[in-house]
């Protein structure tokens, strides 16, 4: 294989623009078994004092992410996360204003490799999430797994996310002040293994419990699409039925997380590694689909709201395609 390294006049802004992608991805992949060993290490050495008190400081803690969790506005406004946007870039598209009284379910779709527009639109001001929806608050909702974790669980809480349990989504949309924003990254691990180039095929057919948690609480239903998130890495080939994704089904069910075998560029090359490919993302956030809130839905109702949410989805999609590089023979495909 051919190396293709990167030049070495490449202006600084750029390099600073990798160097805020490279510690995102390390965020991502590595940094939650840092934190953990480091807690364990510190159990284990003469600051087993602070490993201690860290620790209850855990037990009390414990509900904070099924509760709102816990923002920050300085670790929402790094400087890092400006570099992070500029590298794509990614940009957020509003197309309609939300009231800020409402509580809001925002369905993003793709759910893509490893979720970028998601998180740089959500969990950081890169975008300007605040000042294009005024007096609403975004929570981006990740796995409880990872809010076990000592460390990782406090710093990725200062982004916006929260656990994806039923009781933390439940939380923020029934807050009777409204301004809540609950993002749900509907595809979820099983789409991540589909995730490259061109795909377009979004597991949403039977994801219907966020639609179920709508009518509960009576907040509103948002459909969310990220042109681009699936152009950022390339991946093994995986087709349903191969031992490789027999293997990644298997260790999704018994981890509950999803390994996809990506792909794409280096720090000083463009011709293997981890780091994303610079391909633009624009993330548009639709209209709302107002629902009445209805504490005991039926399925009739869920099925109703979710057949309104995957029409106006697809209208989404069909509406923007054109102006964010797809052509008009390419079209949606639900499993």
């Amino acid at each position: 294989m051919k190396i293709e390294f990167a030049p070495l006049n490449i202006p600084m802004r750029r390099r600073l623009q990798t160097a805020a992608v490279l510690q995102w991805v390390f965020s991502f992949l590595a940094l939650a078994q840092c934190c953990l060993a480091a807690f364990v290490l510190m159990a284990l050495s003469d600051w087993w004092i602070v490993a201690l008190l860290y620790a209850g400081w855990l037990w009390l803690d414990w509900d904070t992410p099924t509760t709102g969790g816990r923002r920050s506005h300085l670790v929402r406004n790094w400087t890092v996360w400006e570099y992070f946007r500029d590298y794509f870039p990614l940009t957020l598209i509003k197309t309609v204003d939300l009231d800020p009284k409402k509580n809001y379910i925002f369905g993003f779709h793709p759910h893509g490799v490893l979720v970028a527009g998601a998180f740089g639109n959500f969990c950081t001001e890169a975008t300007g999430f605040s000042r294009l929806f005024p007096g609403l608050r975004s929570h981006l909702l990740m796995l409880p797994f990872w809010f076990r974790v000592p460390f990782f669980r406090d710093y990725i809480m200062c982004g916006g996310l929260v656990s994806s349990s039923k009781s933390s989504l439940s939380y923020l949309v029934s807050r009777p002040e409204g301004g809540n924003v609950a993002v749900i990254a509907v595809g979820g691990a099983p789409e991540a293994l589909d995730a490259r180039p061109g795909a377009l095929t979004l597991q949403v057919k039977n994801r219907k419990g966020f639609i179920k948690l709508a009518l509960k609480h009576g907040a509103q239903l948002v459909p969310v699409f990220s042109f681009g998130e699936n152009e950022l890495f390339d991946q093994m080939d995986n087709p349903d039925g191969s031992p490789l994704r027999r293997l990644q089904n298997r260790l999704q069910s018994l981890m509950g997380i999803s390994i996809p075998l990506f792909h794409a560029r280096g720090v000083f090359q463009y011709s293997f590694g981890l780091i994303p490919y610079r391909k633009p993302i624009h993330t548009v956030v639709g209209k709302p689909i107002p629902v009445s809130q209805t504490p005991s839905p039926s399925a009739e109702d869920i099925d109703h709201f979710h057949g309104v949410y995957l029409q106006n989805l697809i209208e989404l999609f069909e509406q923007n395609k054109l102006s964010y590089g797809l052509e008009e023979n390419q079209h949606l495909t639900f499993i």
